[in-house]
């Protein structure tokens, strides 16, 4: 495999101008709703074994055609990522840590037994394609331009083994505020469906995972809730991440406490964002299990004071209301805490470049 920091110069930038936008006057705006529009163009590179990487292209937003026999469709071999470019008030573009993303893929490719895509390339593809749609990029407070890029297994093959031919692809949706923007959101506790048991892929963000969480999500969304909470395959006590987010407690004392990374749990990097945040701001931030029974006295006594989950799409959004085995119960005021809204803010003013980048998170582009 091609090392990343002498990744091949596959040639994004020039082929941008070959590429033809659709026929469209003025791109769609994000109010159609998360993930529903796409951008004119998309990025895709191709794997086989005998030629590693190969054939970078930027083109025009389409389908794709893949083998009946593809591997991804019998075996699962997908992995994806999610991460956003932001228009900031001078107008320039910023990409928030994509390194880190990049370096996930590659764990989440390892666990897969898929190859591993240089980080150098996932940052030229991944800025190609804002280079190209940059006019997509909303230039409100609360859009910005959502970017997935992705992996499958190509080669038509049944056969048990890991396929040697693979697609990688990043296309691009504008969005708006997750969930209303900063308000709050409920959740229900699962206690019956688990999203991932130790030695599994819960700690890779493959599409597998998300799949079986949907039938849990769907329960929650029917019982009143908007997202679904996960707990521990095991013994179902101890809370563990959201169908597609990170969770935190605040507490009377100060403390911010947040599930341990297990193989079981993503690492987000938003979640490991908001600890350096929080931590910066003299927060102490503790990593440590925490039951579901804990999470319900703790709340009653009123030394739990806020909860808080937190992704790239929803950025950091409150927890008022939990649905436990028929039983709710709210924590602290049933509103967006202090400290949440102070870390949303935060972490929103560092991506749209209100704030001063200490960390060197931002990637400008040109």
């Amino acid at each position: 495999m091609t090392d990343s920091r002498h990744a091949p110069d596959l040639g994004f930038g020039r082929q941008i101008s070959s590429v033809a936008p659709r026929d469209s006057a003025e791109p769609p705006r994000a109010e159609r709703g998360f993930g529903s529009v796409f951008t004119d163009h998309m990025v895709t590179i191709r794997y086989r074994a005998d030629e590693q990487w190969h054939g970078a292209r930027v083109e025009r937003f389409g389908s794709m055609t893949v083998s009946p026999a593809a591997a991804v469709l019998h075996y699962g071999q997908a992995i994806f990522e999610g991460l956003k470019a932001y228009r900031g008030p001078d107008d320039r573009i910023r990409l928030f840590r994509p390194d880190a993303n990049a370096a996930r893929f590659q764990q989440s490719a390892r666990r897969l037994a898929m190859p591993e895509l240089p980080s150098a390339l996932f940052n030229q593809a991944v800025a190609g394609l804002v280079t190209a749609d940059q006019h997509w990029v909303p230039a409100t407070d609360a859009g910005s331009l959502y970017l997935r890029p992705f992996m499958v297994a190509t080669e038509p093959f049944l056969g048990m083994r890991a396929a040697e031919e693979y697609l990688f692809c990043v296309i691009a949706s504008p969005v708006g505020a997750v969930f209303g923007g900063s308000g709050a959101i409920s959740v229900a506790v699962s206690h019956d469906y688990a999203r991932a048991a130790p030695g599994g892929t819960g700690s890779a963000k493959c599409s597998g995972n998300y799949a079986a969480a949907l039938l849990a999500y769907r329960r929650a969304v029917a019982e009143g809730c908007d997202q679904v909470v996960f707990l521990d395959a095991a013994r179902q006590r101890y809370v563990e991440e959201l169908g597609g987010m990170n969770i935190f407690f605040v507490f009377a004392d100060g403390r911010i406490a947040t599930p341990p990374l297990l193989d079981t749990i993503l690492a987000g990097v938003t979640r490991d964002s908001v600890i350096a945040l929080a931590s910066d701001a003299g927060h102490r931030v503790v990593e440590g299990p925490y039951t579901v029974e804990q999470w319900r006295q703790d709340a009653a006594t009123g030394r739990l004071r806020e909860v808080f989950a937190c992704g790239t799409a929803a950025t950091i959004v409150g927890i008022d209301r939990v649905r436990y085995r028929n039983e709710e119960f709210t924590v602290g005021d049933g509103g967006v805490g202090p400290i949440t809204a102070q870390l949303r803010t935060w972490l929103l003013d560092l991506q749209y470049g209100r704030a001063t980048d200490v960390r060197n998170w931002m990637r400008v582009l040109p």
